[in-house]
């Protein structure tokens, strides 16, 4: 049995997600990202009639989707357990990549698009940073949090594990995702209303 390789449409969504995440959004080209996939150019505007912006505001959906199974996967014992695996998921991330990878979710909204076109990825990305806070939100909650207490540490959570990501890459060393990491575990830990 083989198993199926990703459609060209999906290839493209692909790596546009892998550029984000390693280039930002406008190094992203659609040529690139066709070029990366080995799709045929032709089809690109037949799959994404709406161009850059729509193959973008997707790559934002597929990478968020995927950093969201992790999330999920990880809560499943519960914050406590399920927080410090998350952060080591990320942690690899920077590791692995020598720290050229970062969160393609942020990457799309951190610059301004040269076309001044945003709004599509920007919604995108939104829907994805409130998922991935409703999901800690509903884990801090079931361990004693208030609701109030709870939907903010889940937004204190996020904005550090993406604050502690560009540290990272921008010094080229774990140090401030440790710092981060170590500070949130205390805090979930101790931090119950």
């Amino acid at each position: 049995m083989s198993l199926r390789q990703p459609d060209s449409r999906q290839r493209v969504v692909v790596a546009a997600a892998e550029m984000l995440a390693r280039h930002g959004l406008n190094a992203t080209s659609i040529r690139e990202m066709v070029k990366r996939a080995q799709a045929p150019f032709g089809s690109t505007y037949h799959h994404f009639p709406g161009g850059k912006h729509q193959v973008i505001s997707e790559a934002v959906v597929f990478a968020g989707e995927r950093v969201q199974r992790q999330l999920e996967n990880h809560l499943c014992e519960g914050v406590r357990q399920g927080l410090p695996a998350f952060l080591d998921f990320w942690r690899e991330i920077l590791l692995r990549s020598d720290f050229r990878q970062g969160c393609p979710v942020m990457a799309a909204v951190v610059e301004e698009p040269i076309d001044g076109e945003v709004l599509a990825a920007l919604e995108a990305a939104s829907q994805m940073f409130g998922q991935w806070r409703q999901i800690l939100s509903a884990s801090l909650r079931s361990h004693g949090h208030t609701a109030i207490d709870a939907s903010q540490l889940a937004t204190l959570i996020v904005a550090s594990i993406e604050g502690a990501i560009v540290l990272c890459r921008a010094e080229r060393s774990i140090a401030p995702f440790d710092h981060v990491a170590r500070q949130l575990e205390f805090f979930v830990q101790t931090n119950r209303s």
